[in-house]
């Protein structure tokens, strides 16, 4: 069984239906750490300090591009939230939950 680690993001055509509540709330399990809120996956973390937070930023920064899906980042100082969302199609989608489990290995 391949993992969502061993995926990779796939742009959505238009017109695909998002992920229905029920799907979303069986992958959970595949993502430890994210909370699912309005169709958006949500993680928070906490640093030592903001260089740290920001090292983490990058890093996430990094793999968003080669995955070319992006999650919407939010720092504060030693706090960073990220919310995960595929905003073509207004709600969740694979891509969502394979950049969460990716996210989840930095």
């Amino acid at each position: 069984m391949t993992t969502l680690t061993q995926k990779y993001c796939v742009a959505c055509e238009a017109g695909t239906p998002p992920m229905s509540q029920e799907q979303a709330e069986r992958m959970m399990e595949q993502v430890p750490g994210w909370e699912l809120k309005d169709s958006t996956l949500t993680r928070r973390f906490r640093f030592k300090d903001f260089r740290e937070a920001i090292s983490f930023v990058n890093k996430v920064a990094d793999l968003a591009e080669a995955e070319g899906h992006h999650p919407d980042i939010h720092i504060s100082w030693n706090r960073v939230r990220l919310d995960l969302t595929t905003h073509a199609i207004k709600g969740l989608s694979e891509n969502d939950f394979i950049m969460a489990a990716k996210v989840n290995e930095l």
